[in-house]
């Protein structure tokens, strides 16, 4: 509101408030708008095609991670430029490149190999942007704080993304991500503590209920057996059946019971293989659902109306 302004000129009130949308200065009792000073904030020019639109804006694409530079630096031309040149000027052209990877920092150099090497992995596991953005900001503060040091590269990347699924809730599991990267799991287990207790990345607990629809859809489970298996899940956290157990086992031995329940028979190889565990992890898992749930008489009945 305008400092010159102190009441209404009409009535006398000082009830007044100011439209930021409108430019206006109005008062609350009679209505009168006291001043007026509209400012445009839309653009002064007019598009009217997407190619005129992307000629005349004036910003380029958002900061990403996803690049050693955030998206912000230049290059010296394009590849496609090359075929335009002949002579003395292709070969300035390379020198050009040349020179600008030589004056690169060793900071931009590792980053620019890694981030290739996450778009990589993430493409392998299918990950989504979200998830490839927040790794590659994990892996960009780990190389600023020297965390890499004494690490491979591909073990820090792999960490890296592991804590970015983990943050965002989307289910891949160490023998995913070891599979993907070429990096033994154990390795990757050590790398992703590492770098979740030196930049302080809290991370909660993953449930095992994430899990559960990829297994489900692998093993061409129906809808029915997916929700039953959830509210098994449920209903071992409530009894805290779940602490100190691994998420994959507890979802793999849900929906085998589920499966079980649901009279769409699945065995413990085929559920084993699809969760990345073992048979003998599904059959402990199976019998504490049983035993702490009361789960056998659903199954017995399953059987007796076959």
């Amino acid at each position: 509101m305008s400092s010159l302004v102190k009441r209404c000129p009409e009535c006398g009130s000082l009830n007044l408030f100011y439209n930021k949308e409108k430019g206006e200065i109005i008062c609350k009792d009679c209505g009168l708008v006291i001043e007026d000073k509209m400012v445009d904030f839309d653009q002064e020019w007019r598009e009217f095609d997407s190619e005129a639109a992307a000629r005349k804006r004036r910003t380029g694409a958002p900061m990403t991670y996803t690049q050693f530079d955030k998206g912000l630096g230049t290059d010296v031309g394009r590849k496609a430029d090359l075929y335009k040149f002949e002579g003395k000027t292709k070969s300035k052209f390379f020198r050009l490149q040349k020179w600008q990877q030589r004056v690169s920092s060793a900071l931009e150099r590792n980053l620019k190999q890694a981030l290739s090497e996450l778009k990589r992995v993430s493409s392998f596991l299918r990950l989504p942007s979200s998830v490839d953005e927040e790794a590659s900001r994990i892996y960009t503060l780990a190389v600023q704080r020297g965390l890499v040091r004494g690490r491979s590269m591909e073990s820090v990347v792999a960490g890296a993304l592991y804590a970015a699924c983990r943050r965002h809730d989307v289910p891949r599991t160490l023998d995913e991500l070891g599979e993907a990267s070429g990096i033994e799991k154990k390795e990757i287990g050590r790398t992703y503590r590492f770098i979740t207790r030196e930049l302080q990345i809290k991370i909660l607990p993953s449930n095992p209920a994430d899990y559960i629809a990829r297994f489900a859809s692998a093993l061409k489970l129906t809808a029915e057996t997916q929700s039953r298996s959830v509210e098994i899940i449920e209903s071992a956290q409530h009894v805290e059946l779940t602490s100190g157990r691994g998420p994959t086992g507890i979802a793999a031995a849900a929906l085998y019971v589920a499966a079980l329940i649901n009279g769409e028979k699945r065995t413990q190889r085929e559920v084993a293989d699809v969760a990345g565990v073992t048979e003998v992890t599904i059959r402990n898992r199976y019998k504490e659902l049983l035993d702490k749930l009361d789960l056998e008489k659903e199954i017995k009945k399953t059987k007796k109306k076959k």
